[in-house]
């Protein structure tokens, strides 16, 4: 027996003693592992001035740190443009949903398809209990948004417990997506935000990076977005009805980035900041 032999069945040993390469019986594994991301991870900080922009012509002059726009649609050319400008881009995608005229709607198998969501009856609820079928979807999504060098995503629609999907989807079944959702997104050095989703914010508020809310003043439930603020995280977020004097000067004393908006999402704003 050579040396090198020996060596090399020493190892094969040592491997089988401590379970090198193999799960020990009994031993429970982690649903999110830790690995290593790919670059560094963005996090703003409350008081960061963003546009959110997802329809009509992009203007690219609007005062502001932050740029939300939508991941398909926006050419990378334009996202070099804006980081040669200094600002940050969010990309957004819908994770919960699927929409038909997405380049992509052909690969989500038909059993994952639930009911239309109220108000846009061109997409459907997902059944976010089957990762298995939707991971190799919603993965190459934030391959792209790698590609494209978005610096974070804004997942839409992971609120699905809360809504008729045509699924019978628990607290449970939403809070490991969208655990899963942000341990994927870290994973390749994307920032994430938290879309909506206000009860679940005790739970996951240390695994996303940043907020993101729609009308919370016109239904009465702004605090409970404050974890976030409290852990130095940004709140970013849109009123589309009543008067800014009437909801600014509260964003402003929470450290929210709050606009009013149009329900398109085109390019007119009111930010708070600024009011």
């Amino acid at each position: 027996m050579t040396f090198r032999i020996f060596l090399i069945l020493c190892c094969l040993l040592l491997a089988g003693c401590f379970g090198v390469g193999g799960n020990n019986e009994g031993e429970e594994q982690a649903d999110f592992p830790d690995k290593e991301p790919i670059r560094a991870i963005w996090q703003p900080s409350p008081g960061t001035t963003w546009q959110w922009q997802l329809s009509g012509p992009l203007d690219l002059s609007v005062e502001a740190e932050v740029f939300d726009i939508d991941l398909f649609e926006t050419p990378k050319s334009v996202i070099d443009e804006l980081h040669s400008q200094g600002r940050k881009v969010i990309c957004y995608f819908s994770a919960g949903s699927w929409e038909g005229w997405r380049e992509d709607a052909d690969q989500f198998p038909e059993e994952v398809l639930g009911l239309p969501l109220e108000g846009w009856p061109d997409e459907k609820w997902l059944d976010i209990r089957q990762i298995d079928l939707l991971a190799p979807i919603i993965t190459a999504r934030l391959d792209l948004a790698v590609q494209k060098g978005c610096d974070a995503i804004e997942p839409d629609n992971i609120d699905g417990y809360l809504n008729d999907t045509g699924f019978p989807l628990t607290y449970e079944d939403q809070l490991r997506f969208n655990k899963w959702l942000a341990q994927e997104a870290h994973q390749r050095g994307l920032s994430i935000g938290l879309k909506n989703d206000l009860e679940q914010i005790e739970d996951l508020v240390d695994y996303f990076d940043w907020a993101l809310n729609e009308q919370c003043f016109a239904y009465q439930e702004c605090t409970k977005l404050l974890p976030f603020i409290e852990r130095g995280k940004a709140v970013f977020g849109v009123e589309y009805q009543g008067d800014p004097a009437d909801f600014c000067p509260q964003a402003n004393a929470y450290g929210f980035s709050w606009m009013k908006k149009h329900l398109e999402l085109d390019a007119w704003r009111i930010p708070c900041w600024d009011y």
